[in-house]
């Protein structure tokens, strides 16, 4: 406990903060949009597709499948791309790792892995600190997108249903502007007639605008609050909350490097477990990449310098939240791990853990070919970055098999026991007995049929 005082910590991050109810009006409304399948362009795909909350608020793979899908309405492991669906190449269509929108209320300075929705208000580090506002893909780096809205979540709602993997599809309003998209979408609803009561009771008023649909579907997100954990209650003062290993775990955490100790608090910070700032981890490289090209292949990854275009930052990617990440997974950028144990190695030994990599842990059907030659790339960075002192950079740590089981046996310490609780989870997915307005809800299943 005198760590957890050292490292300021009161259990809750959620102190101060106004968060919406699920029960409130446009968060149902906002449950009722997630759902729809009208937001894809060829209505095979919705936002719970990537973000259903009985997977974690993600999807359970590694790397999503959104449109063109063999069955649109099973998710999870099982769901596969259709060979007759445009783009085909046997494996995922989307590059990177589905992030949770568990918690996503809690996040101040930016969404995304590349974090291409940020806050400038609360950006340290760049030129215009004290600006206002938030940037998007639809605005310069650094400027504000005075479309954004007016939370992080729902200027991140404008974008999925823009991108052809994820939402849009390769026909629908294809070479238009984001913008033509958003608004085709919301008439699509306003014209089937069937939304009017819904806004109505969510606004005041039955108009339908993109900006109101993004808004909606922020407060079902923001409402996806889940931080009552073991950790919490120890952190609270019931010492008995976790167990020894957990404890263990939990010192060798906190603890510095030079202490003996693996000093991931020094960016899985706060209450929140994140510092959300940008690091070189060189998680493995799979999938279909971004495009980038590192002189030897173009289906690399360039992170977070693709925004800055600063060199030190090629191969940095956002430090993610760890509260519910025994549910969260698969873990890193391009989601190559699939167990805590293993993405809890490659932290302690980034080169090491490359080199033992276990490609059986991966779908078949997975672009991984390429893997050990695009991720080399992002070792070599993180050495670079150590060699230049650059302070940042991530370090190696001396560990035991011993300490990999404390660890994630204290990483399990942060699940809210809701999230791994279909009846507790239910206010989030709506049932048959809730509204249908266009019939197009997205009725999830898992491999074996059974709802989700």
């Amino acid at each position: 406990l005198a760590l957890v005082e050292a490292a300021g910590l009161t259990g809750d991050p959620t102190s101060g903060r106004s968060l919406p109810s699920i029960d409130d009006p446009k968060a149902q409304l906002g449950a009722q949009l997630f759902f729809t399948q009208s937001f894809g362009g060829d209505s095979d795909s919705a936002c719970v597709t990537c973000h259903h909350p009985a997977l974690g608020g993600g999807d359970n793979l590694s790397l999503s499948i959104g449109v063109g899908a063999e069955i649109p309405a099973l998710l999870g492991p099982g769901r596969f791309h259709d060979s007759a669906a445009i783009h085909f190449d046997g494996g995922p269509t989307v590059p990177r790792n589905a992030p949770t929108t568990f918690n996503i209320a809690l996040w101040d300075q930016a969404l995304f892995l590349d974090g291409r929705v940020e806050s400038l208000g609360k950006t340290p580090g760049r030129n215009g600190d004290d600006a206002s506002g938030i940037r998007t893909p639809d605005s310069d780096f650094g400027v504000a997108d005075p479309d954004a809205g007016a939370t992080l979540a729902a200027a991140q709602a404008r974008f999925p249903v823009t991108s052809p993997e994820e939402m849009r599809g390769f026909i629908f309003e294809a070479g238009n502007s984001n913008d033509a998209v958003r608004v085709s979408l919301a008439n699509k609803l306003t014209n089937t007639g069937a939304w009017a009561a819904e806004f109505n009771a969510a606004f005041g008023d039955p108009t339908i605008s993109y900006d109101r649909i993004a808004e909606a579907i922020a407060e079902y997100e923001r409402s996806q609050v889940f931080v009552n954990s073991p950790w919490k209650a120890f952190v609270e003062g019931n010492t008995n909350a976790i167990s020894e290993s957990a404890k263990r775990g939990a010192m060798k955490f906190f603890t510095s490097i030079e202490a003996g100790g693996a000093n991931c608090v020094s960016c899985h910070s706060g209450d929140f477990f994140t510092d959300e700032k940008y690091y070189v981890l060189a998680t493995p490289q799979i999938g279909r990449g971004k495009g980038d090209d590192n002189g030897i292949l173009s289906n690399d990854d360039f992170g977070r310098f693709r925004e800055t275009g600063v060199a030190t930052d090629k191969y940095r990617f956002r430090t993610p939240t760890l509260l519910n990440v025994e549910v969260t997974g698969p873990w890193g950028h391009a989601g190559a791990y699939t167990s805590l144990e293993g993405v809890v190695r490659h932290m302690l030994n980034p080169a090491e853990a490359v080199a033992n990599y276990d490609f059986s842990q991966l779908d078949p059907n997975l672009q991984a070919g390429d893997m050990l030659i695009n991720t080399q790339f992002a070792l070599d960075q993180l050495e670079a970055n150590r060699v230049g002192n650059v302070s940042d950079a991530h370090r190696d740590v001396v560990f035991t098999d011993d300490d990999v089981t404390d660890l994630v046996e204290f990483l399990k310490t942060l699940t809210d026991p809701c999230v791994k609780d279909r009846i507790c989870l239910a206010p989030w997915i709506p049932d048959a007995s809730d509204p249908d307005p266009d019939g197009l809800r997205l009725n999830a299943i898992d491999y074996t049929g059974a709802l989700l």
